[in-house]
């Protein structure tokens, strides 16, 4: 099994990525090789996503905007090496492979989303509006490298907090449906939030989703209950 795990930045892509790794999968973690390339003696000794955080910061702050265009630098660059080796004969002779990507991975560029669609099926881990407000607690909480990309704006009477509370809504939902146009198929939030479901419950959908789908394929397939 080939897998690009895509999706909101929080959604759970390096969890399951890691539990994939332990079961044999090698895995290729864009945030750890993007973090290697921007701080090349920090990276490795401590969490890739809290050293890009931090890094990064919020999109009020001074500089924001130069820092996110040098991490989507950093990620096209990252995720081209990627899909070169999953294209190449040291990718052939991996079985079982799993990308676990940004969340921004879709500013990528359409020709690279689409060598990487190739390489591998593109499964979207899905966030629903009823997490949103946990999930933003926790990126303000535990600040995540998140590309806006022009979405954050403040009105004169807001708070900083108040204006992130307001465009997080606007960027999830305008990134669950970039998610959901490229994807070829999409785990529901309270599927795999089920008890007892586990990695062999998720591979398990994987793989039936892509048998069902052989003979019609239609990218944006929903997994629901199996």
């Amino acid at each position: 099994m080939r897998i690009s795990l895509i999706g909101m930045s929080g959604c759970g892509k390096s969890r399951w990525s890691q539990q994939l790794e332990a079961r044999g999968f090698k895995r290729y973690p864009c945030d750890d090789w993007i973090a290697a390339r921007l701080f090349p003696t920090s990276a490795g000794s401590t969490d890739a996503i809290q050293l890009l955080g931090r890094w990064m910061g919020f999109p009020f702050e001074d500089g924001y905007a130069e820092r996110e265009a040098t991490y989507l630098r950093h990620e096209i660059a990252v995720l081209t090496e990627i899909v070169r080796e999953l294209e190449g004969p040291a990718g052939d002779s991996c079985k079982n492979v799993v990308v676990d990507t940004t969340g921004s991975v879709v500013y990528a560029g359409e020709e690279l989303l689409g060598r990487l669609q190739a390489s591998t099926t593109l499964v979207h881990l899905a966030t629903p509006p009823e997490v949103q407000g946990a999930m933003l607690a926790d990126y303000l909480a535990n600040p995540r490298p998140v590309l806006w990309r022009g979405i954050f704006t403040r009105e004169r009477t807001e708070t900083a907090e108040q204006a992130l509370e307001r465009c997080y809504s606007l960027l999830l939902t305008t990134r669950e449906e970039l998610y959901k146009r490229c994807a070829d198929l999409t785990l529901e939030y309270q599927r795999r939030t089920a008890p007892g479901y586990g990695v062999e419950e998720f591979l398990r959908d994987i793989a039936l989703a892509a048998a069902a789908t052989k003979a019609q394929w239609a990218p944006g397939t929903s997994i629901r209950e199996i």
